[in-house]
């Protein structure tokens, strides 16, 4: 039978309700006549029978009116209730109206103020009656059984939002507000988190969806550190100016990211600083597609720029950086002028082109190569890209007359072991160099800014050791004693905005990165608050093995993002100034012709040689970074005049 009922489709399920209230509320009457009189006959039916058949032909109308037979009864919730007294007020007004006009029986106010109260107990009873049995038919016994932890607004929300869902089922909330607990909220029971393990045990829990958008960081990870003793899977909701339409569903849930974990509260942009060399102004973005020159992209968009210039070398990634500022700028009703441009960087007189022809004022130098391994085995691709392309960029912006340069750069620049590192610090020289040639001209206005890793950057240890969580194993760690520096992409944009608003020329901003990260207690956190063990905890089959392979080639232990320790405050909290060591630019404009010649000839020898002697903190790593050099000058000189490929081959 209810088989039946749940397979008839919505207007038949609508008609079955109207047809219920049409038997009911007349019956509602009737009770009001025998509790007023204290007996119901024949001779009181028959003085009241007019109000006894209009009652449900009045009030079924006025409902259908306010929609309430429109209401699915699996997700009917307090709303209802002023629906269900608005018309019945109605229809008692109704009815009271037509008693005086026709001269119906003996009139009495108790009569009709009974009726009023059990007409609407009748109709919001038989809605949340009705929604808490087909709730129970809906309950999945395979669905995930869950505790969420916050009892406000938000918590209340995700508790509905469960129980209409098949996948997941609320057991109870935690909350630390000691007024709240004992007590219920959307049926369901609210606890201390002291009495969480128990709980857990006693409910057969097997996530806690954090529901707390509002609390900050800081707090968060004090939480999270609780939560990771229990070894549960945990969600958390987005930060509360992410949900910004006040509604909370399912779908909202994510799981926990670096940033929980870290308890770095994001500090507000300054946006005098952000809009400085922005607003109403042509700006480029050189690197466009990548993870740091997108994110640079959707940071300038929004401050309004006249044009946005997207450089980049890969089809891709030009394409799917233009869509998706596209799509931002009509959800912003922006007028900025979007112009991307297929070019690499190291093709000088197109890029001049492109930047005279426009009237560039402000250009972001994000294009690199930074996949340590990857240059560590091209380092002719990444010394022509990292370097040649990053001098290419800020001469064409020199003959352009453009206002402001400014260069992404890295933490692993700051004493490199690797290729990478080094061309990166090598092209920070160049600036310096550069902004000292134009001396009190200062166009452009020449700046770098440097910082750690980013978090969601391509490449980014966090997805992966969540990929690998989720294969059930192993996560693949290089050393267990790797420590990193790590920011939001989205923080790390705003800052380089900002810094580059401050340079005066030639400046080596560094970024604050907060506290270095280990990277192995990292991989444990995310285990933990995935509900899993570690191998070293269990020997259940599903425990994760955390595999340690040895570094890569240039890799280091520990990052660093200064070279000396002169380093001066700014106005902005959150970046330092670095005073940097620096080369003139007649004695580096001979190195670099010299590098210059040595990767047309695929010399590698020359190669190493010279970037010694540029980059004076450059430390290769002895062992597997030695073959590679041995290997590559082997190879090269057998392959001189071949393609121009590097050492290796695959």
């Amino acid at each position: 039978m209810i088989k039946l009922f749940l397979s008839l489709s919505r207007l038949q399920k609508q008609c079955i309700a109207a047809c219920a209230d049409l038997f009911f509320l007349p019956l509602m009457l009737v009770i009001a006549l025998w509790m007023r009189f204290d007996v119901v006959n024949l001779e009181l039916i028959k003085q009241f029978w007019i109000l006894i058949v209009t009652a449900p032909l009045i009030a079924i109308p006025i409902f259908i009116r306010l929609g309430l037979y429109r209401a699915v009864i699996r997700f009917v919730d307090q709303k209802i209730v002023l629906v269900v007294i608005y018309g019945v007020t109605i229809t008692v007004c109704a009815l009271l109206a037509l008693a005086v006009y026709l001269k119906v029986g003996i009139l009495s106010r108790a009569v009709f103020g009974i009726f009023w109260i059990s007409a609407v107990l009748y109709m919001l009873a038989s809605r949340f009656l009705a929604r808490a049995y087909l709730l129970q038919l809906n309950t999945n016994h395979d669905a995930i059984r869950v505790a969420i932890y916050g009892a406000g607004r938000t918590g209340v929300q995700m508790a509905k939002a469960f129980r209409a869902s098949v996948a997941f089922l609320p057991m109870f909330l935690i909350d630390d507000n000691e007024e709240l607990q004992g007590t219920t909220i959307a049926g369901l029971r609210i606890y201390s988190s002291v009495e969480l393990p128990a709980l857990i045990e006693r409910y057969s829990v097997r996530e806690i969806h954090l529901v707390m958008p509002s609390i900050s960081k800081k707090a968060q990870k004090v939480l999270l550190n609780r939560l990771e003793k229990l070894r549960i899977k945990v969600r958390v909701t987005p930060p509360i100016h992410d949900l910004l339409n006040g509604e909370l569903a399912i779908k909202d849930m994510r799981e926990i990211e670096i940033d929980d974990l870290l308890g770095r509260d994001t500090v507000l942009p300054n946006l005098n600083l952000m809009a400085a060399c922005i607003a109403q102004k042509t700006v480029m973005v050189t690197g466009a597609g990548g993870s740091i020159g997108s994110e640079l992209c959707r940071q300038i968009l929004l401050q309004k720029p006249a044009r946005l210039i997207l450089l980049d070398m890969s089809e891709f990634a030009l394409y799917k950086v233009e869509r998706e500022l596209i799509r931002l700028k009509d959800d912003h009703s922006l007028s900025v002028e979007i112009m991307p441009f297929l070019v690499s960087v190291l093709n000088t007189e197109k890029c001049q082109k492109i930047l005279t022809t426009f009237c560039v004022q402000t250009v972001y130098h994000a294009a690199a190569y930074k996949h340590v391994p990857l240059v560590e085995q091209n380092p002719i691709e990444g010394i022509r890209n990292n370097v040649f392309g990053t001098l290419s960029i800020a001469r064409a912006s020199m003959q352009a007359g453009v206002r402001v340069f400014v260069l992404i750069s890295t933490d692993k620049a700051v004493r490199p072991t690797n290729v990478m590192g080094a061309t990166k610090r090598l092209a920070e020289l160049v600036l310096q160099a550069l902004a000292k040639e134009v001396g009190s001209i200062q166009i452009p206005r020449f700046c770098i800014v440097r910082f750690g890793n980013v978090l969601g950057s391509s490449g980014s240890v966090v997805p992966l050791f969540r990929q690998q969580i989720m294969a059930g194993g192993p996560i693949t760690l290089t050393h267990p004693d790797i420590t990193r520096y790590f920011m939001t992409v989205r923080e790390a944009a705003q800052l380089v905005l900002q810094a580059g608003s401050m340079g005066t020329g030639g400046d080596v901003f560094v970024l604050d990165m907060g506290e270095p990260v280990r990277i192995l207690d990292l991989a444990e956190r995310m285990v933990h608050l995935s509900g899993l063990l570690l191998q070293t905890e269990s020997c259940d089959e599903k425990a994760i093995e955390i595999q340690h392979v040895g570094l890569r080639p240039g890799e280091k232990l520990f990052e660093e993002l200064l070279i000396g320790d002169n380093v001066d405050c700014t106005e902005h909290s959150l970046i330092l100034r670095a005073q940097e060591s620096m080369l003139e630019w007649p004695a580096l404009q001979m190195i670099l012709e010299k590098l210059d010649i040595a990767c047309q000839n695929f010399d590698h020898e020359a190669l190493r040689k010279w970037l010694l002697e540029v980059v004076k903190e450059y430390q290769p790593q002895c062992g597997i970074e030695d073959l590679i050099w041995s290997e590559e000058s082997k190879r090269s000189s057998q392959s001189r005049g071949n393609l121009g490929a590097d050492w290796k081959f695959h």
